[in-house]
């Protein structure tokens, strides 16, 4: 797996915002595999922000809006 380009890349904090979680509940999902942490080991993480935008639409409490 190559990584995201580094635009894309997103520290802890901007990552639980950009979900609606805390950032305890990202560093959760890491441990569990449900999210891709990139960065060496000793490192700040980083998070896809294409893979946080997924993410929260599956999340989201708001229907789709259908035309009629």
């Amino acid at each position: 797996m190559t990584n995201p380009p580094r635009h894309r890349l997103v520290p802890t904090n901007v990552a639980a915002l950009a979900v609606g979680v805390s950032e305890a509940t990202i560093r959760k999902w890491v441990s569990r595999g449900k999210i891709t942490r990139y960065g060496a080991p000793n490192c700040r993480s980083a998070f896809d922000i294409d893979e946080l935008t997924e993410i929260a639409m599956r999340r989201s409490p708001w229907p789709e809006r259908r035309s009629h």
